[in-house]
């Protein structure tokens, strides 16, 4: 076991793919510390001081000060953001309804972007850019319409970007993580899954819709059975409505921070 203790100054220390399930924090300073793409599920705090802290992530489950946190956070969001709500309806009607919304306000970030240059490929706090950002919904959409639900052979556009732990293995489903497509190059590979994804949810049946898919992203090849007898088609178009609108959320925010000048 390895024990640190206050001799050990780790200021400005560095963790990256470290193994820490079960760890214990007992009187440490993690002051102005950031956790990027990490798993805390079943994580206990007590007597923390998470005062100004910052989150963002799945946060279901979630009990601070004996309330429970992710309903509270979901009715503010949907309040903030009309037509969220039906994101992950099993109506493929109201998820069309929630799609549609996320579009027209998707179309604001897409034509603040395109009339300041500058902003399509800045990037806050490391965070993805605009075009980044397009690119990564264009996989989210191969990913859960084109090869979990339609089991298309060619699923994937060769400019998607991936999610951050599928980096390395993406140009084995024919990303190219190496590509920098033009402005209008990510637009019109967004507008054709833009397209795909409305053309699906308006020729769904209840019966269709309730139905499981041709399979899960390889992501998910060792989940339980049970996970996989569960996601549905409507499920899975949940998925993409989802990360419709949590990217536009961060979309918003970092489009914001940029005007105010925090660009890194």
């Amino acid at each position: 076991m390895v024990q640190l203790t206050a001799d050990d100054d780790l200021r400005g220390a560095q963790v990256v793919d470290a193994d820490m399930r079960g760890a214990t924090f007992r009187f440490a300073n993690l002051s102005g510390s950031r956790f990027d793409q990490s798993y805390l599920t079943h994580a206990v705090m007590r007597g923390v001081d998470l005062e100004d802290a910052e989150v963002d992530g799945s946060i279901d489950g979630l009990v601070l000060n004996g309330v429970a946190v992710e309903p509270l956070v979901q009715a503010a969001l949907d309040e903030r953001f009309p037509g969220r709500a039906g994101r992950r309806s099993t109506d493929s009607a109201e998820q069309l309804a929630a799609f549609d919304a996320a579009q027209e306000r998707w179309s604001e970030v897409i034509a603040r972007a395109t009339a300041h240059p500058a902003l399509r490929d800045a990037s806050v706090g490391g965070e993805w850019s605009v075009a980044q950002t397009l690119r990564h919904l264009v996989f989210a959409t191969d990913s859960w319409l084109r090869l979990s639900v339609l089991g298309l052979p060619d699923a994937f556009c060769p400019i998607g970007v991936p999610f951050s732990e599928w980096d390395t293995r993406a140009p084995a489903l024919g990303v190219d993580m190496t590509a920098s497509p033009s402005w209008d190059e990510v637009l019109a590979a967004r507008a054709d899954r833009v397209a795909q994804v409305r053309a699906f949810l308006a020729g769904q049946t209840p019966e269709t819709f309730a139905g499981l898919p041709h399979g899960l992203p390889p992501w998910d090849d060792g989940a339980p059975e049970e996970h996989r007898r569960t996601m549905t088609v409507a499920r899975c178009m949940g998925v993409v409505g989802n990360e419709e609108w949590e990217h536009l959320r961060f979309a918003l925010r970092d489009l914001d921070a940029l005007a105010a000048g925090a660009v890194s």
